[in-house]
């Protein structure tokens, strides 16, 4: 019995010990029932949603970049492409080995995907394919639960409507390197291209625009199950430029296969009708990447077609620089309107003899006639008597070699030299080189742009610079009005001068009279052949000597400035044909084809895209 009772005891203290224990562990899982439940529910709940919830950023539209007229030049449309996610990838490695077996890689994909693994965030989506067909889009969908982390999404890609007229204009984008990477979100999202070149680098951050979010329902697989919501971005800001997309065609056409470019301005305001180099270039190319063989032929091309020729193209201006001496010249009083220089075919300085072009000079002649025959002696005398620096300072005063503020980047400067400038490279400046810059050679050259700047500056008598913009995002910008622009300071009898000394190498019998337009209109203008190789004075004394017969490359490079209407100037232009041997004969021509075509059409005369829907609306 005693037995029995013992065991009894211990079999009830067991029973407390273990039902003690019971209620502790019951009471702590309680306490933390409670805890998760109630304290900490609303934590919990979050992590649940998130993990069936994904927020994606989403890349905005790019702006549209339109012509004056409203005609679209670069647009957007929708890419369909593969994107990674990495913090979704169980295994990325993986992951990307069973994506390209279902959609091949190549090795450039691979380095950028791993590139930008290393660099990214887990939580921003990395760009794996571009470009997506349905069949490609239909195999990802299929197989789905071995790509974890892979989804298909719709972005945008840039498009380009008549790329190879507006390559040097537009310019191209591409993908943003490591140092774009400042800090902005957006820059970060996968398939985002910035501007490289041309309006599109130069307007980039207004055609970026700002990013928006999806929120997103997804399996445990990550497959997307629906769309939640959606807060859009601000697509980038529309763009309309002053250019006449039609006139570009026109003149490109024009050109054919000529290594050269032509630039049209409104010389009243500086607005850029029209801006080819030829030839040119798919931009297109670059989003996609450029192969080997392309960049090869580009490179191998004798005729450049990467080089943005009339801002970026350097050339000696030729007798087209005459104006600019003849004006500092009369600036300087070291010359009058009516002074006759004589001028028999030759101009000694020292033991050297500088040549006219004319082998029988053209007498004595004045500042009219000296323009109209281009004559070379009257202006190596002009500029020994004005000396290099106060020819200098009126070529900046005209646009040429001095910066001019365009809104496509890349415009080189070229240089119209003083003496200080051959000072800094330790030389003395010589009497020679004065002379040889009165005629537009030597250590003088300028772009394409600057001398159709200069033009409108000598029509205009105001200091205008060229321009693309017109209106952002709608808004008018400054400068599409004549009065925006300062006078020029040279006064008017001396620019009445030179305009018409200008006519009178069209109209009265001068070097260009195939560059008269042949009715009511008239234009004034000058020409300008500027040697790329020196030619001996054996050669020019031997009477047989004709830079034709030389190769292409070492002929001369045919210029031609002008402007019209002559009364009333409305548009300037320059032309400039590599190695096109003479100005008169070949830049001429072609100059007075552009001019007719630009009167005819009269883009600055005609209501742009607003104005004539805000017209037709009142109506």
């Amino acid at each position: 019995m005693r037995k029995e009772v013992n065991r009894s005891s211990v079999f009830t203290r067991r029973a407390l010990l273990i039902g003690g224990a019971q209620t502790l562990l019951l009471g702590g899982l309680a306490a933390r029932l409670r805890q998760v439940q109630v304290e900490e529910g609303a934590r919990y709940t979050t992590m649940a949603e998130d993990n069936r919830i994904t927020a994606r950023m989403t890349a905005p539209r790019r702006g549209r970049i339109l012509d004056r007229f409203g005609k679209v030049l670069a647009g957007s449309l929708v890419n369909w492409r593969a994107l990674l996610v990495m913090e979704q990838a169980v295994n990325v490695r993986r992951t990307l080995d069973n994506f390209a077996s279902i959609v091949p890689l190549t090795e450039t994909e691979r380095t950028r995907i791993e590139r930008d693994m290393r660099n990214g965030k887990s939580y921003i989506p990395i760009l794996i394919k571009e470009y997506l067909s349905r069949d490609a889009m239909t195999k990802i969908e299929v197989n789905a639960p071995d790509l974890p982390g892979i989804v298909v999404d719709g972005g945008t890609s840039r498009t380009y409507h008549h790329p190879y007229e507006l390559a040097h204009i537009l310019g191209y984008v591409a993908p943003p390197s490591e140092n774009d990477m400042t800090g902005d979100p957006l820059m970060a999202l996968p398939g985002v291209k910035i501007g490289r070149a041309g309006i599109e680098k130069f307007h980039d951050l207004a055609l970026r625009g700002r990013p928006g979010v999806v929120h997103l329902e997804v399996n445990a697989v990550g497959r997307v199950i629906r769309e939640l919501d959606r807060a859009d971005g601000v697509n980038g800001d529309d763009i309309g430029l002053a250019f006449d997309f039609g006139l570009q065609q026109v003149i490109q056409k024009r050109l054919g296969d000529e290594a050269a470019s032509a630039v049209v301005l409104d010389c009243r305001n500086g607005e850029i009708m029209a801006m080819v180099s030829n030839p040119s270039y798919d931009p297109s190319l670059f989003m996609t990447g450029v192969s080997q063989a392309q960049w090869r032929e580009w490179t191998k091309d004798r005729r450049t077609p990467l080089i943005n020729k009339a801002t970026s193209g350097l050339y000696a201006p030729g007798s087209t620089f005459k104006m600019a001496v003849a004006l500092a010249g009369l600036d300087a009083k070291t010359i009058g309107y009516h002074d006759r220089i004589s001028c028999p075919g030759h101009f000694d300085l020292g033991g050297s003899r500088f040549h006219c072009h004319s082998r029988s000079g053209h007498g004595g002649v004045d500042l009219k006639n000296a323009l109209k025959y281009s004559c070379d002696v009257y202006f190596y005398q002009v500029a020994l008597r004005t000396g290099i620096d106060r020819i200098s300072a009126m070529s900046h005063r005209l646009g040429l070699g001095t910066e001019l503020d365009i809104d496509i980047p890349g415009q080189r400067v070229g240089q119209v030299p003083t003496k200080d400038w051959r000072a800094g490279k330790g030389l003395p400046w010589q009497l020679g080189d004065t002379v040889v810059s009165g005629i537009g050679q030597g250590p003088i050259v300028n772009t394409p742009l600057q001398l159709a700047t200069y033009a409108a500056r000598i029509a205009s008598g105001r200091a205008v610079q060229p321009h693309f913009t017109r209106r952002i995002a709608g808004v008018v910008q400054p400068g599409s009005q004549p009065e925006d622009w300062p006078d020029l300071g040279v006064p008017e009898q001396m620019l009445q001068a030179v305009r018409g000394g200008m006519f009178a190498v069209v109209n009265e019998g001068g070097t260009a009279p195939k560059a008269r337009l042949g009715g009511q209109v008239q234009m004034a203008g000058k020409t300008g052949s500027s040697q790329v190789r020196r030619v001996s004075r054996k050669q020019r004394e031997s009477g047989t000597f004709d830079s034709k017969n030389l190769p292409w490359e070492y002929r001369p490079h045919a210029l031609f400035v002008a402007y019209a209407p002559y009364d009333k100037p409305r548009y300037a232009l320059s032309v400039v044909v590599e190695h096109g041997n003479a100005g008169g004969a070949t830049a001429g021509p072609i100059a007075r084809d552009i001019m007719l075509e630009v009167l005819k059409r009269d883009p600055a005369g005609k209501p742009d895209s607003e104005t004539a829907q805000i017209a037709d609306a009142k109506s």
